[in-house]
């Protein structure tokens, strides 16, 4: 029998919970052994069952240091990577307690201690909202004060604790809006602050801190309408040269979640964020640059000009048709294909059309539209069918190299297919047999046959569709 088993079964936990008081002067090696055994991560669903952590959350008041310190062992351990002792912790009074115990702290590793304790409780949201109301953020913000400008290892180290901590209070929806107070917030306004700091620990912390707040519409257009944009494009202009990989993908992030409200894109279009998301066109580090091509598709998002614009920017479509090809990276793969069809469909240009064809990246549209995900491959059909309406002769070759009609075939023919890709499709045939080459193809591949199926499908825009096809192809044949 495993040894966490024997334990369990012993019910010596169960009598450990009965030894954790105060008075004993046993408990801290008590708490020092269920320190131990809570390493097992096999043993920490058991800690939680034997009712562990009430007791433990009462030491805390504990003026032992060494009760404290083994205290703060066994509940960093128990809490760590488990799911149900957060929940647990939940209905104790164990945030108070710890930001409490806090406070009093002078020392490096004490505070170190209640450090590791917090970090893995604070990834549950309701522990994230009882440790701001208990006064946490006040203390972290009091850490980075004190230790900003200081060159010693301790320091620095509380520093990144300390604001790391800090954003991920904010993942929280109900605790970052209750920071955020209608943007007003002191807690808000001292995190903007951190953003043209010389530290990079609180430039980046800054930085994810305002991606945070950027979840949803309100706070985003408050924050554009405030200057907030300003801030993060000069924070990206000091790291454009050599510059810091995760100040980059921080400030990225942010840009791109302030850009989702539509009355947000275009005044950070005339801002001139396009421009500065560009510098970053040479990086080589795909986090990087699946967040430059995210902040992008966001901005041109139903924006015409900027469309047509970034689309004509043969240095973008080229990196774009490079990144379709970036196997090994599926997220940035994936966010190149999707630019490449926006820039198409907001612009509707012809000009884009034709610079897209002469940097080889018609295949690349072709080939989305058998991606995994509908609403890639949905994006892939409707820029082909603007190919196939604008520029149909300057396009026709790569789509015949790229094979559209067989995949369009087996799009149309597979039951799996959505009724938006089946519909889209069709859409796209009667486009494409206005090219000889093409409607050559679809004539010698039976497409009738699938098409007059399609008229008794239960979508009734997909049989509609399906008898306006049916009638072209005839006509056609």
């Amino acid at each position: 029998m495993e040894t966490s088993e024997k334990i369990q079964k012993s019910g010596v936990l169960q009598v450990f919970a009965s030894l954790l008081t105060p008075q004993s002067s046993c408990t801290a090696k008590v708490a020092n052994i269920i320190a131990e055994v809570a390493r097992n991560e096999f043993m920490r669903n058991p800690c939680v069952d034997a009712g562990l952590i009430p007791p433990l959350v009462q030491l805390l008041n504990c003026k032992d240091q060494e009760v404290l310190l083994q205290t703060g062992r066994a509940l960093g351990n128990i809490c760590y990577d488990s799911q149900s002792s957060k929940e647990q912790f939940a209905y104790t009074n164990i945030a108070e307690e710890l930001v409490k115990l806090f406070k009093k702290q002078i020392e490096h590793d004490k505070k170190e201690m209640i450090f590791e304790v917090l970090a893995p409780l604070a990834e549950n949201d309701v522990i994230k909202l009882q440790l701001v109301e208990a006064g946490l953020v006040e203390c972290l913000l009091e850490i980075v004060q004190k230790t900003v400008d200081s060159d010693k290892e301790d320091d620095i180290a509380e520093l990144k604790t300390a604001s790391d901590l800090m954003v991920l209070l904010l993942l929280g929806d109900e605790s970052m809006q209750k920071l955020f107070e209608g943007g007003k917030g002191s807690v808000f306004q001292r995190v903007l602050s951190w953003i043209p700091s010389n530290s990079h620990q609180l430039q980046l912390a800054g930085a994810l801190a305002i991606a945070n707040f950027a979840r949803n519409d309100g706070n985003c257009i408050h924050m554009v309408d405030n200057g907030i944009v300003q801030k993060l494009m000069d924070l990206l202009d000091r790291h454009v040269e050599d510059g810091n990989v995760t100040v980059q993908h921080a400030a990225l992030s942010a840009l791109r979640n302030l850009a989702i409200p539509v009355v947000n894109k275009a005044k950070m279009l005339s801002a001139g964020v396009a421009e500065a998301v560009l510098k970053f066109l040479r990086s080589e580090m795909p986090p990087v640059q699946f967040k430059l091509l995210g902040t992008l598709r966001m901005l041109i998002d139903a924006q015409a000009e900027a469309a047509e614009q970034l689309g004509k920017n043969v240095k973008l479509v080229e990196r774009l048709v490079e990144w379709c090809e970036a196997k090994d990276h599926a997220g940035v793969m994936g966010e190149s294909n999707r630019l490449l069809s926006a820039l198409i469909r907001h612009s509707k240009s012809k000009d884009v059309i034709r610079t897209i064809v002469q940097s080889s990246g018609i295949k690349h549209l072709v080939t989305m539209a058998t991606s995994e995900h509908v609403i890639m491959q949905n994006e892939a059909l409707v820029a082909l069918a603007l190919i196939a309406a604008l520029e149909l002769v300057t396009a026709e070759k790569d789509l015949e190299n790229a094979q559209l009609v067989q995949i369009l075939h087996r799009l149309l023919s597979d039951d799996r297919s959505a009724p938006e890709i089946k519909y889209n499709s069709m859409v796209l045939i009667c486009a494409l047999i206005g090219s000889e080459p093409l409607q050559k193809e679809v004539q010698s591949m039976a497409f009738l046959e699938v098409i007059s199926k399609l008229r008794s499908h239960e979508n009734k825009t997909v049989a509609q569709q399906a008898s306006l096809t049916e009638q072209r192809l005839a006509v056609e044949s």
